[in-house]
């Protein structure tokens, strides 16, 4: 990007992957960045993620040529060792319960080769070969072998390393400041604070400040970590998605609470399993009848789960929206604020890749990538918490 010759000063609001990356392109330009936390770095959707970087589940559309050139981000940003060690490359596995599904994931495969990206269709016996162990509950498989992984609050902590960025923590903005149709800083305990731009990317708590609450719908979901099944490495090449996570991907709107299997073996011979999917909660709690559905289900899927123990549970909160799709672009009346929120669940993925396009935006360039399908202009959009 082209360093601004006005050097802007630039509220960042939120310091999750997505907030974290628009600082680190933002200094890159030369902008002057200010990231406000309303709690800790990584403390929403950023630190409660699968962590998958991965195009295998996504629409056909802009979704999945996104996800396509944020993977392929992630890798530059390793050459750059910016992230180097901190984003791997690993095959996702889609797999099949049911003709139903068998047709589904077959549909996926032929988007996902329109787009440009490699797949392998699986029979029941070659998925087996890949992933011993697997239930016959499981007739047919999809390998996308581009697909990656990166932990998000080791994103975040190096993007910020690189940026020279500190985070202000625990400073939760209330309001925008607006005056004449523009906004020119946020207020907060401290007062207010100036700016030239701000970037609200805060993930659900965006809502409130964007007059977005009554768009924005909160999905919280649960996932399982278990102890080590293999020392030394993961128990097999990479995840196994559900089909029925693929369908909950493609729908064109938010659907019923539910359960959308992904098993992930991880670098450490844990097993991350997850996860829920349910509309409209905001706590973070995990409980018993949930973690219960999401065990018998892995376990009808992947039975020598049975040995190993659950070692910790844990929730998040994911921000959707009624189309599936995040809200990335300038606020459509007020000048100077940039909204780049409702990631949907894919903000590991996405994350870099918006940061840059938000901070293009910033710096009153344009994206290098076509986002007019995520503008905020396709929602009625209410009053900021401005003053």
């Amino acid at each position: 990007m082209t360093r601004s010759t006005t050097l802007p000063h630039v509220v960042i609001v939120g310091a999750g992957i997505v907030g974290a990356a628009t600082a680190y392109y933002l200094t890159l330009a030369g902008a002057r960045v200010t990231l406000l936390e309303a709690q800790t770095p990584s403390s929403g959707a950023t630190g409660a993620s699968d962590g998958a970087v991965s195009v295998a589940s996504k629409r056909p559309g802009t979704m999945m040529q996104l996800a396509r050139e944020a993977r392929d981000l992630y890798a530059q940003l390793v050459k750059d060792h910016v992230l180097a060690g901190a984003f791997h490359t690993r095959p996702t596995y889609l797999f099949a319960r049911t003709p139903e599904e068998v047709t589904l994931i077959h549909t996926q495969g032929h988007d996902l080769a329109s787009a440009g990206e490699p797949t392998l269709a699986l029979t029941r016996l070659e998925l087996l070969n890949r992933i011993p162990g697997l239930s016959e509950r499981v007739l047919a498989g999809l390998k996308v072998p581009k697909d990656g992984h990166a932990i998000g609050y080791q994103v975040v902590s190096r993007l910020l390393a690189a940026a020279g960025v500190t985070p202000q923590r625990h400073t939760p903005v209330h309001r925008l400041a607006v005056a004449h149709g523009r906004v020119i800083g946020v207020e907060t305990d401290a007062g207010r604070l100036l700016a030239d731009r701000v970037v609200v990317a805060a993930g659900i708590d965006s809502g409130p400040l964007l007059g977005l609450s009554d768009v924005m719908i909160p999905r919280k979901g649960q996932l399982i970590v278990t102890d080590r099944a293999a020392m030394g490495g993961a128990a097999f090449p990479g995840p196994l998605m559900s089909a029925g996570y693929l369908a909950a991907k493609r729908a064109i709107s938010p659907g019923q609470s539910s359960v959308n299997l992904v098993i992930d073996p991880l670098a450490t011979g844990q097993f991350l399993i997850g996860s829920s999917r349910e509309e409209g909660l905001t706590d973070r709690q995990t409980d018993v009848v949930t973690v219960s559905a999401i065990l018998r289900e892995a376990l009808e899927v992947y039975p020598a789960l049975a040995r190993q123990r659950v070692v910790r549970t844990f929730a998040g909160i994911r921000a959707s929206t009624p189309d599936g799709l995040p809200i990335i672009g300038r606020h459509p009346t007020l000048e100077g604020l940039i909204i780049a929120t409702a990631m949907q669940g894919d903000g590991i993925c996405l994350g870099p890749l918006v940061g840059g396009a938000v901070a293009r935006l910033a710096c009153d360039l344009e994206p290098t990538q076509d986002l007019s399908a995520l503008s905020p202009l396709r929602f009625a959009m209410g009053p900021v918490a401005g003053s």
